[in-house]
């Protein structure tokens, strides 16, 4: 920089735009109605998939005893919201969604699948949605993380989920799921949707929370967890 430039003075947020940071976008009723029919279709497609998972792992997530963190790639949610009805279905699942208007129909979305929103990003709301769900996990709900999302880059595993066990001191579960049968969708993640009657095979690692964590950087932490979830991944 040329030593007679000077810094442009940031400009303050008027109080309109701070608002708009903090709101959270709703649709409504009649726009919901429209995503019905969505729901429903992927509740029978689901229906149809043959989840492998071995009885060691099906009987950790049906003990209601722990609060979990549970952690999945961005282009492996689509299996998500029916893991949880077929093996979790006692603990109420949470999902963190922008507060935008896209945002909006996800979380409507969500509702439908029987999955919990809570509104914030890195950019907006961020604080106050750490907040939530801290008090989700303290009134023993689960908390579903996607470490790459909402835009990536596709598997960065960034450090929110590191930041939440270290606070809460839950144990985070890596999930990695398999298809038998798939598409990939031409998304930044290349989002993979699986075939009707398609094999899903699941495998989890679960990491109980440990005091040494506390004393690492999150950053540190989260690459390993980054590459312990790339070991379950199939690319």
């Amino acid at each position: 920089m040329p030593k007679n430039a000077q810094k442009q003075p940031v400009r303050p947020m008027t109080s309109g735009e701070i608002e708009r940071q903090r709101r959270v976008r709703e649709i409504s009723f009649w726009k919901k109605l429209l995503l019905f029919p969505l729901s429903l279709l992927l509740r029978l497609w689901l229906l149809t998939l043959r989840i492998e998972i071995s009885a060691r792992e099906r009987r950790f997530l049906a003990a209601d005893t722990q609060t979990l963190i549970v952690v999945f790639w961005h282009n492996r949610l689509f299996v998500a919201s029916d893991l949880h009805r077929r093996f979790r279905g006692q603990k109420r699942m949470n999902g963190l969604v922008s507060p935008s208007s896209d945002g909006a129909w996800i979380a409507a979305f969500f509702e439908m699948m029987g999955i919990g929103s809570v509104r914030g990003s890195t950019s907006r709301r961020g604080g106050r949605a750490m907040l939530e769900i801290f008090r989700k996990l303290a009134q023993g709900e689960d908390v579903a993380i996607t470490p790459d999302g909402p835009r990536g880059p596709c598997y960065k595993f960034n450090p929110g989920a590191v930041l939440l066990a270290q606070k809460t001191h839950c144990p985070i579960v890596l999930v990695g799921t398999e298809y038998s049968r798939a598409i990939r969708l031409n998304s930044w993640d290349g989002f993979i949707v699986p075939f009707p009657f398609s094999k899903v095979s699941v495998t989890l690692r679960v990491y109980p929370y440990e005091p040494r964590w506390d004393a690492l950087p999150p950053q540190e932490l989260a690459e390993f967890f980054g590459r312990e979830l790339m070991t379950l991944t199939a690319q």
